[in-house]
């Protein structure tokens, strides 16, 4: 059941495209183990697929001391989590393949990359229904009742008629409304909370998008929402900047074209060609974090929560960055839980 007329109207088509190698999540976290798998996965089925997609590779750059010890905590990181095609790039050799970037340090991970995200799930959706699933848009689920054998849905259609069927089991993939579908189950639990991180992009001009050939990422901040306003080619030659992090209350896709000039000052200390004249308002994107402003990791959520009397119910929560990259990974993981049930 799908409450848009399409697939993948919120989350998983406004993002940054990037299929991410694993380097920022601790071990033996779901995000760290999904991701890794996810990388591998994705890449298979795009070219299984004839999906478009790009090994770019991808830089994180420090700009100073400061940085350079944060990257270096970073390439250990990395190595640890099992990327190991991770390596520290010679300044001269960034200077090389990347001219107009500033930088004093340097990471490459050859195993990021870009797809098609429409496309993927274009395919995602077509193997669904030729192994007979069903896709029912335009259709909200209101509630969902626990019955002897299983759960009685209710539902409303476009034309806002109300009906309810029964299921044994009940995925819970909801994105920025999986914690209220988890409501209508009867758990209201503080820690599926979700809270909404928004990230707004520019559009670089042409001239300046020409001069960058692979991903660029500045070093994290912890305390960030996200993984900083960097520089994303697609498969276009297009070049994105952002996104960046602002925690909202509401939903709303609106961009503020007055962030314009703090993108242009925050990618200048890496890309200084940039000028205010270069970027335009592009698109923007919500992220369903666990996790409030300044508060640490918090991995996914995905379970059954027969503990709790919903057997076959399988919620999962706080999908965010590398969920996309991790999908089909995830999706392993589900089959598991519901292989047992079955």
């Amino acid at each position: 059941m799908e409450k848009y007329p399409s697939f993948g109207q919120e989350t998983s088509s406004r993002n940054s495209e990037v299929i991410h190698a694993g380097i920022y999540y601790p071990l033996d976290s779901l995000k760290l183990k999904t991701c890794l798998e996810g990388n591998r996965l994705l890449y298979e089925f795009c070219q299984a697929h004839n999906i478009l997609f790009k090994r770019t590779g991808k830089l994180i750059i420090a700009i100073n001391k400061e940085e350079e010890k944060d990257l270096e905590q970073l390439f250990k990181r990395g190595r640890e989590n099992g990327v190991k095609d991770l390596e520290q790039l010679p300044i001269a050799k960034l200077h090389t393949v990347e001219p107009h970037i500033k930088a004093t340090a340097a990471l490459f991970s050859p195993s990021t990359g870009i797809f098609d995200t429409h496309s993927y799930m274009k395919q995602l959706a077509a193997s669904f229904k030729k192994d007979g699933g069903q896709i029912a848009y335009n259709t909200e689920l209101t509630k969902i009742t626990k019955i002897n054998n299983g759960y009685e849905l209710s539902v409303i259609d476009n034309g806002k008629e109300s009906f309810t069927f029964d299921s044994r089991i009940v995925i819970n993939c909801g994105g920025l409304h999986a914690d209220k579908v988890a409501v209508t189950a009867g758990l209201a639990l503080e820690e599926y909370r979700l809270k909404y991180c928004k990230g707004d992009y520019f559009r670089l001009a042409p001239a300046k998008a020409s001069l960058i050939k692979h991903l660029v990422y500045p070093v994290p901040k912890p305390s960030s929402g996200g993984l900083g306003i960097h520089l994303t080619p697609d498969l276009s030659g297009s070049v994105r900047l952002g996104p960046d992090d602002e925690y909202v209350k509401e939903i709303d896709y609106n961009i503020n074209a007055a962030k314009a000039a703090a993108f242009c000052e925050s990618v200048n200390g890496f890309f200084p060609k940039v000028t205010l004249e270069d970027i335009t308002p592009d698109t923007s994107g919500i992220r369903p974090k666990l996790q409030g402003p300044g508060e640490g990791f918090r991995d996914f959520i995905i379970r059954n929560e027969e503990d709790r009397g919903l057997p076959g119910l399988i919620n999962l929560i706080g999908i965010e960055s590398p969920g996309l990259t991790a999908s089909l990974s995830i999706a392993r993981l589900v089959a598991g839980l519901v292989k047992p049930i079955l």
